[in-house]
């Protein structure tokens, strides 16, 4: 191992015992700083949950840095309205504080973690040291065959999505991290390739999710299921792009063979009137219950009642749930599109290719029935979903790997700027 190295993470969302972003930028902030020194930069609103996690767990290894933009530009940034521009300006400002703080650490190497989406840009690669980028997403579309199954409304939301990345992959600053980048990681194979579209050099797969290791212990005594109704569950926001519409289809169609089963939705969205009307529609609302928003510790009791688990998601970089389904030994059934690709492998849960709606329809009704009816099928892929998460996404393993990069990226850089060192 080379020496403890001085390190600089920018973790604009960072929050422990959350998911999505702020869970990826703490986890990877407590990573880090199992092996080297870290000064974590993150906006002042995350204070406090942080305070309060440091008085029940120790990190002296870490020198949290809180910055924000002057209150009249905090006012007019509330839930997501403006937080893309303010995201950007947040950018500019930290840039000036780190620069400030290299003069006084001296840091060996800069890593950008949150937000992870490659059309962003983050000013840390003007440094003068080894930038690490990502894990980064963003890069993953809808198949254009499937905007047929979306309202007007969801359209849009495709339309101004691409259209933001359309113009991010302009930025004169995104192109700058691309090519500034020591390593970039991405979180899915379609945002590595419009990484290396951008000039990133080395452009490796990596998921931002993990699970910590007390944690994958105790869902891996999670008893698998053997009684009726034969239960499928989903879990996440009720959007468009998750797909759920496509799987309560065909789920449908399932039920017409087994009727002795259930669909089980657990979060909200705008998208649940649409989906209760459209179980209405099929003939199943008997059988499609929606359970809302509930704590995570309850999410996961709830997991435990499920036979399989549905993530039919059509853009999507990765997510927390088919990792704690993989835990909990579900066979996860998903669109072999996305994060969710990467994390789900053929001896875990069944990826079904999304070509076009009507395909995807029977290929998901296939794959329940296949899964409903084959009891040994399902023991078997909930035991390789177990080992996968155990080798693959426990954190602490996550950590070691992360500190073998840094490892990597620091003796790279400094043979390149001490060609003779070694001689």
């Amino acid at each position: 191992m080379v020496k403890r190295l001085n390190v600089l993470v920018s973790v604009y969302a960072c929050e422990p015992d959350k998911g999505s972003e702020p869970g990826v930028g703490w986890n990877w902030v407590k990573q880090i700083a199992r092996f080297h020194e870290v000064w974590a930069i993150t906006r002042a609103n995350n204070r406090q949950p942080l305070e309060r996690a440091q008085e029940k767990e120790q990190m002296p290894h870490v020198h949290w840095i809180y910055f924000d933009l002057p209150f009249w530009a905090r006012f007019w940034k509330k839930g997501q309205r403006g937080v893309h521009l303010y995201y950007y300006l947040w950018q500019i400002g930290v840039y000036f504080v780190a620069k400030r703080l290299q003069r006084d650490v001296g840091f060996d190497l800069v890593h950008h973690v949150t937000f992870g989406t490659y059309w962003m840009p983050s000013l840390l690669a003007l440094l003068p040291v080894p930038f690490v980028w990502g894990p980064l997403g963003g890069g993953e579309s809808t198949p254009e065959a499937f905007y047929t199954t979306f309202s007007l409304r969801s359209k849009a939301y495709e339309w101004v999505r691409d259209a933001a990345r359309w113009l991010g992959e302009r930025d004169l600053f995104v192109h700058l991290d691309a090519r500034r980048a020591t390593i970039a990681l991405a979180k899915a194979r379609d945002s590595a390739n419009r990484l290396q579209l951008l000039g990133a050099n080395r452009v490796e797969l990596y998921s931002e999710a993990g699970i910590a290791s007390d944690e994958i212990v105790k869902l891996d005594t999670s008893p698998l299921r053997n009684a009726n109704p034969f239960r499928l569950m989903s879990i996440g926001r009720l959007l468009h792009l998750k797909g759920f519409h496509l799987s309560l289809m065909a789920f449908a169609k399932f039920q017409q063979k087994l009727s002795n089963s259930e669909y089980c939705f657990i979060g909200d969205g705008p998208e649940r009137q649409n989906l209760e009307s459209l179980a209405k529609r099929t003939g199943v609302s008997d059988k499609v219950r929606f359970l809302g928003d509930l704590p995570r510790q309850e999410v996961l009791g709830k997991l435990t009642q499920a036979d399989i688990f549905i993530h039919p998601s059509l853009h999507d970089s990765g997510g927390w749930v088919c990792l704690e389904a993989m835990a909990m030994g579900r066979p996860v059934i998903c669109l072999d599109l996305g994060g969710q690709a990467s994390q789900v492998t053929e001896e875990t849960g069944i990826k079904v290719p999304a070509i076009f709606p009507e395909q995807v329809l029977n290929d998901l009704t296939m794959a329940m029935r296949r899964l409903a009816y084959d009891p040994t099928l399902r023991i078997s892929m909930g035991k390789a979903g177990r080992k996968r998460i155990a080798d693959h996404f426990d954190w602490d393993k996550k950590g070691t790997w992360m500190s073998e990069i840094y490892e990597r990226v620091y003796r790279q850089c400094n043979q390149a700027t001490h060609p003779y060192q070694n001689h």
